[in-house]
């Protein structure tokens, strides 16, 4: 017999039928416990924290499947929920699933359809970096579970800094490509003129400076994942270019001879309101309906405040772990000041809070005043000043970087946010101004949308 994987609470008020599910699972090698309503499962899932599935049948007397449901959502939201019905239809279906189910059974059903699902949803989950304590992003997290097993195209939207990008490779690490490449690419920080070649590869001698052949992208994903982070910066040229590629599934190199086919799941993020970049035609809105298949939205970190101090303590254990230290611990009163912070920047803000207080504490402690956040007040989310230390990736030095921004943020608001305006005011291009404006954004500083 196999070692137990994890204990599987079966609800099931048919004493037969309980007990043949109970006993097929036994013989898979699982630790299996038993009620016959839910209001008993309840009980069992207060008393036991070790349950990793629930498979309940859906009409039962004194507490159903489907408020069984809902109750589970509510107190342990990233408890798979996997239900039996003799009564399947596909209204059934989108509902439960809407609810939070993972997936449905038809009753009645043979033992290698029951393994074969319960299997499916026992796969140890692969978190990598992804830090989910708060119940909206346990939520999340049960949602992008159940779309990783899915091959749909997925957009992730929400402010820079959240984790964008942490999500997609948590989706990509819990898919059935995850052993396949997770390539990524930042449509804003890439120049224009290179990122169609980025993308689609090319031949030698497709033009100067084409000195050998070089796969894109797209190719380089063969089998896995590509990201295409913060789609909606990419030139409105390009994205036609892209969505024929999304609807051939195939590629062609510039200066190629044909096509090639293409195996690869799309995630694409964006920080922008996507159906205004749509409405006021920055973005088109046949590739918008092509990207936004499964939509994902991750909030602002301070909208999900729970995570906040598991990803303060992560982020210290990592750097620490960078420079061969063991990681301090934060005190309470240093917590607090956290969970009062804005966090304008987001996780990247508290990212370099964090790299910051590794360097500022001494003994084996952070202390409230080891953490220099970066509008210098613990307890006033104001403004985000313009003015910020030079960044490892900007070469100009911080007061020029200040004037620089200062001098954006006022054109814009003299154009009334009209970005093709404002570049030719400052006589930038369009695209190099998209991307002083993505560097300001991941600095925390506001810019109108």
């Amino acid at each position: 017999m196999n070692t137990p994987l994890a204990r599987i609470l079966v609800v099931e008020d048919d004493a037969d039928l309980r007990e043949a599910v109970v006993d097929t699972l036994t013989l898979a090698g699982h630790a299996v416990i038993a009620a016959g309503d839910g209001s008993e499962a309840l009980s069992l899932i207060t008393a036991h924290d070790d349950i990793a599935l629930v498979l309940s049948d859906m009409r039962m007397p004194r507490m159903d499947g489907p408020e069984l449901l809902r109750r589970v959502t509510a107190i342990r939201p990233a408890l798979p929920v996997l239900l039996m019905t003799a009564y399947g239809t596909i209204e059934d279906a989108v509902r439960m699933l809407q609810d939070g189910a993972v997936d449905y059974l038809v009753k009645p059903f043979d033992p290698a359809t029951l393994s074969e699902h319960v299997e499916r949803y026992l796969r140890p989950v692969r978190r990598g970096g992804m830090i989910a304590e708060d119940p909206f992003s346990q939520r999340l997290v049960n949602l992008a579970l159940r779309v990783a097993q899915s091959d749909s195209t997925v957009m992730i939207t929400g402010p820079s800094g959240v984790g964008k990008e942490v999500l997609a490779r948590f989706v990509h690490d819990n898919s059935a490509r995850a052993k396949g490449p997770f390539v990524a690419i930042n449509c804003a920080a890439i120049p224009e003129n290179m990122l169609e070649a980025m993308l689609f590869g090319y031949e030698k001698g497709a033009f100067t400076g084409a000195l050998a052949a070089r796969a894109g992208t797209f190719e380089q994903a063969q089998g896995g994942t590509l990201l295409l982070d913060e789609v909606t910066e990419m030139d409105l040229g390009l994205q036609s270019k892209l969505l024929r590629v999304i609807q051939e599934r195939e590629v062609e190199r510039l200066g190629g001879r044909g096509p090639i086919a293409l195996d690869v799941r799309l995630i694409a993020t964006s920080n922008r309101d996507l159906r205004a970049a749509v409405r006021d035609g920055r973005f088109r809105e046949d590739l918008y309906f092509r990207l936004n298949v499964f939509p994902l939205a991750l909030p602002r970190l301070a909208d999900r405040p729970g995570d906040i101090l598991p990803l303060a303590d992560a982020l210290l254990a990592r750097h620490a772990g960078d420079v061969k230290k063991p990681a301090p611990r934060l005190s309470n009163e240093a917590r607090q000041g956290l969970l009062a912070h804005a966090w304008p920047g987001n996780v990247r803000e508290l990212n370099n809070l964090m790299e910051r207080a590794l360097i500022l504490h001494q003994g084996e402690t952070i202390e409230k005043g080891d953490l220099l956040f970066e509008n210098n007040a613990l307890n006033d989310p104001g403004p985000v000043p313009a003015e910020y230390p030079q960044s490892r990736d900007d070469d100009a030095p911080a007061g020029l970087k200040a004037q620089e921004q200062d001098t954006i943020l006022t054109t814009l608001r003299e154009t009334g946010g009209r970005r093709d305006e404002t570049a030719k005011r400052l006589g930038l291009s369009p695209r190099t101004l998209r991307y002083k404006l993505a560097k300001m954004r991941e600095r925390g500083i506001p810019v109108p949308t």
